[in-house]
């Protein structure tokens, strides 16, 4: 393998020794085994990578020197709505249902405005994600329970201590065991 003459194997060593970072001290790595005559496939097989990937970073140290060897930015996740169309989302829920909308706005809801406003078919799962970004959560209706009796709430919220066992019938009471 061909590596320019940027730094000698030596100097090479000395910027191994000092970079802290290991992806970048593993690329340094990679260029003084080439520097010192290895081939593609005798370094892929002691750093544990492929073949092309020791090319790439031999060929990008050949391009630029040291600078090849970093990372580049922009290969973070991209975003799924920018902001103006987060900012119409939003706007689409403070203004809360349409006339030809249901009571309450479901995730499916959202769903098709997105799809219909700004192009961007989503799953239902992703919607809740964006909403949840947004600051917003679904609406978590209070649990009933089948045996629930209005009118024996009412009484109890008039009276609530007349509903309480008296102490002295309390199963972990001294004499009451449980076998």
């Amino acid at each position: 393998m061909k590596v320019e003459k940027h730094h000698t194997p030596d100097e090479l060593q000395m910027l191994l020794r000092r970079e802290r970072r290991a992806s970048v001290a593993n690329r340094i790595r990679i260029v003084r085994q080439a520097a010192l005559g290895g081939t593609a496939s005798q370094i892929a097989l002691e750093c544990g990578m492929s073949r092309r990937s020791v090319q790439e970073w031999v060929g990008r140290y050949n391009a630029q020197g040291l600078p090849g060897l970093e990372d580049r930015p922009g290969h973070g996740r991209q975003e799924i709505l920018n902001a103006e169309q987060q900012a119409l989302l939003a706007q689409r829920i403070e203004d809360g249902p349409q006339a030809d909308d249901p009571c309450s706005l479901r995730g499916i809801d959202f769903r098709n405005f997105i799809e219909s406003r700004f192009g961007k078919r989503l799953a239902l799962s992703t919607v809740y994600n964006l909403l949840h970004e947004l600051g917003y959560a679904p609406l978590v209706p209070r649990p009933r329970h089948r045996g629930h009796d209005p009118a024996a709430a009412a009484e109890f919220k008039k009276n609530p201590h007349r509903h309480r066992p008296h102490p002295s019938h309390s199963p972990w009471k001294t004499g009451n065991r449980f076998l």
